[in-house]
């Protein structure tokens, strides 16, 4: 019964810490599929240059992630 708790609150603060990453991800998905998808397998930095390339084209919820993170 511990072992099964343990297990059960080390999943709910794993989903808890995607959930805060979650947001962004949602932001920008549309625009990383319609204007990056040839680099998606390159990584997180090919993506995000990507990304900075097609700014003037970014939905707004995507340009708002970018300027928050400092990009």
């Amino acid at each position: 019964m511990t072992r099964f708790l343990f297990v059960v609150s080390l999943l709910l603060c794993a989903s808890a810490a995607s959930a805060q990453q979650q947001p962004g991800h949602d932001a920008c998905a549309r625009d990383v599929t319609r204007f990056c998808r040839a680099v998606m397998n390159n990584g997180d930095g090919a993506v995000l240059a990507c990304l900075k390339q097609n700014r003037p084209k970014l939905s707004k919820g995507c340009e708002k992630v970018l300027t928050e993170h400092g990009q």
